[in-house]
């Protein structure tokens, strides 16, 4: 009994995970936006003033264009996501910003997130590898409670020690088993109101032997408003893509000459896309932080693809595609 009460204490006490493993879980429904398969989605009307608009394309600039970036690799680059255990302890931080819309927990739980208190003092939990945060930078900090299976994020993330507390810009919290989306206007710690993890593209899943089976976030230089399924604005600028929308990668773009992990993330372009999710730099596609990748490979083979491989699916478009029964039986 001494023993299994001492395996319990150890276990309960193990520090998160930072990149910790999701064994396979389904992040999201299969119905969710991120998982939503748009290869033969219709193209929008606009979809080539679109392209133009991030490319810089003018009557004085027709040949210009815009190279496509990974934002992701090792420490510091990348966003880092911490997957911690249903007991972890629960912080309330101190919203700056967006008090009215951030959720103060996960519905049917107590309030608060589960903030590794190693954040406080360690660099590689929250982005931009600064230890608390730092006051620079988007710092985002996300967590999986892998038990409970809820999604907590915030941004704008510091730990302030002379006041002795977490604060964050805004805070929201994901059930990782349903489609709930943000009340319309609301936003998140993303500006376009979306969950930020599920749109990383991952080391795991590039070298794993399936096919990555959801789109990844993306940033342009300006927006103008918001579609489906964004639900926050966070510009005006005429003859921009607003937040929400998605580009594809062609479908006749030939991806046989890259390698393996490569193939897989550009397949999962043209068969889910991108999502505008932030303003940013043009093209620029988010990941997660991870000590082993390799951006002398991630560079050149992003830079192969610039905003003319890409067609701007119908903004706010909804797959009607008939679900599947799930109460049938198969009688022999």
């Amino acid at each position: 009994m001494l023993l299994v009460a001492w395996i319990a204490v150890v276990t309960a006490a193990m520090p998160p995970e930072v990149g910790g493993s999701l064994a396979g879980r389904q992040v999201f429904p299969r119905t969710n936006w991120w998982n939503l398969d748009i290869s033969r989605a219709p193209i929008d009307t606009n979809s080539a003033a679109f392209v133009n608009f991030i490319s810089g394309r003018t009557a004085s600039n027709p040949t210009a264009t815009r190279p496509v970036h990974p934002d992701f690799g090792p420490s510091p680059y990348g966003i880092p996501y911490v997957v911690v255990s249903g007991d972890q302890p629960l912080v309330t931080p101190v919203w700056t910003a967006y008090g009215d819309e951030s959720d103060a927990g996960a519905p049917g739980r107590p309030p608060g997130y589960p903030f590794p208190v190693e954040a406080r003092t360690q660099a590689g939990y929250i982005e931009g590898a600064v230890a608390g945060g730092g006051i620079d930078g988007d710092r985002h900090l996300l967590i999986v409670d892998k038990d409970n299976w809820l999604l907590y994020e915030t941004g704008a993330t510091y730990w302030n020690a002379a006041l002795n507390r977490w604060e964050a810009n805004c805070g929201a919290v994901f059930d990782l088993n349903r489609d709930d989306r943000r009340p319309d206007t609301w936003t998140s710690a993303d500006a376009a109101g979306l969950a930020i993890f599920p749109g990383l593209v991952r080391y795991d899943e590039a070298f794993a032997a399936a096919q990555i089976a959801h789109a990844f976030r993306v940033t342009v230089r300006a927006t103008n408003g918001y579609v489906w399924p964004a639900s926050h604005r966070a510009g005006s600028t005429a003859g921009a893509l607003p937040m929400g929308a998605r580009l594809r990668l062609k479908a006749s773009k030939d991806l046989s000459g890259y390698r393996p992990e490569i193939q897989r993330i550009f397949r999962a372009m043209q068969r889910y896309g991108l999502i505008v999710a932030d303003n940013g730099s043009d093209m620029y596609v988010s990941g997660a932080t991870d000590a082993r990748w390799d951006n002398g490979v991630l560079n050149p083979a992003f830079h192969g693809l610039t905003a003319d491989d890409f067609e701007v699916v119908r903004l706010g478009w909804k797959s009607t595609a008939p679900r599947p029964p799930t109460n049938l039986r198969i009688i022999r």
